[in-house]
């Protein structure tokens, strides 16, 4: 959802969007925790070249809620 807005505030528009996450999950001290997300992110977004998708989605994950609450390594993959 932060994307969507990132994009909006650019005046883009992604026509479909698709994400997929792989966690991981691992034991810790005092139970398990999620340590780590890799997010593969597929977009189609008329007007913007890879470059300005990955720099988008640098700032949305900076103010992403969901990304600061886990406190996990999230790293993205993203596809044009």
């Amino acid at each position: 959802m932060a994307l969507s807005l990132i994009l909006s505030e650019a005046k883009l528009t992604a026509e479909p969007m698709e994400t997929s996450a792989k966690v991981t999950l691992e034991q810790v001290e005092g139970g398990y925790a999620v340590t780590a997300v890799h997010l593969t992110l597929k977009a189609k977004i008329p007007g913007a070249d890879q470059a300005t998708f990955e720099k988008l989605s640098s700032v949305a994950k900076a103010g992403c809620p969901v990304s600061k609450l886990l406190k996990a390594d999230i790293t993205p993959t993203l596809i044009t």
